[in-house]
């Protein structure tokens, strides 16, 4: 038999294309490792305070969710309920709940009072986006994270000119922000969604690639900005969750 070392080096004696998708597998498992092991820090050592987790339930929104049911089924996942979801959203939400476990997802919906105030016929996106956004996300899901330190978004660097610098772990000026998957690139998601055979967002195989509400979304171009299509023309990138709290409205 060979010497060990001799077999270990047999083993790599193979083409450069073969040593290259070797390198891009271990890049792609060493990303879900740094994930899972952010993630268990945050949700079962407790490093980051009390934490909720925050999805969209949007395109590959399920890759985060289902490394957080694999951690912690039972950790909060705030949904904003915005009233102007895509039915297909809400029922992307409950299937993929149900696939993946989770036991504790909370739909946040606006305050009566703000709506009644700002947007009593439901057209106030046709007018003021801004405004919208913030009666109808920001301030619900401020005040769903009033009882937490910290919270987990499924954000990425590859999303927007405005998410590349995208830090890991951030401050928005009243809680911790943790991006588990801010370097993951859309291969890696799509290479970890069909390993796991997880569903993607039934609106992405049309054209949405960044979905929010139904009236402020439309559909992308094939290799344009995937939040192109949100707010479309309006020059409006951010519905404001992210932007700060000095910002947020």
């Amino acid at each position: 038999m060979a010497p060990l070392a001799q077999q270990r080096d047999s083993e790599f004696e193979s083409a450069p294309q073969d040593r290259a998708e070797l390198a891009v597998a271990l890049e792609r498992q060493m990303k879900v490792r740094r994930s899972l092991d952010t993630l268990r820090s945050v949700l079962l050592e407790g490093s980051a305070g009390r934490v909720a987790v925050v999805s969209s339930f949007g395109g590959e929104s399920a890759v985060l969710l289902a490394l957080v049911a694999e951690i912690k089924p039972d950790a909060p996942v705030i949904f904003l309920e915005t009233g102007k979801h895509f039915p297909e959203t809400l029922r992307h939400r409950d299937q993929l709940a149900a696939q993946l476990g989770l036991t504790n997802v909370q739909s946040i919906t606006p305050a009566e009072d703000d709506l009644a105030e700002d947007d009593p016929q439901g057209t106030l996106w046709a007018k003021d986006t801004d405004r919208c956004c913030t009666i109808r996300k920001v301030l619900p899901l401020e005040r769903a994270l009033s009882g937490y330190d910290s919270w987990i978004t499924g954000r990425k660097r590859f999303q927007a000119a405005t998410r590349n610098a995208l830090p890991l772990v951030e401050w928005d000026g009243l809680h911790v922000k943790v991006n588990p998957l801010a370097d993951w690139t859309k291969e890696d998601l799509a290479a970890f969604m069909e390993e796991r055979a997880l569903p993607s967002h039934p609106l992405t195989a049309q054209g949405f690639p960044s979905i929010g509400c139904m009236p402020c979304t439309s559909r992308v171009e094939e290799g344009a900005d995937e939040r192109s299509g949100r707010w479309q023309g309006s020059g409006k990138v951010e519905c404001g969750i992210h932007l700060g709290r000095d910002r947020a409205a």
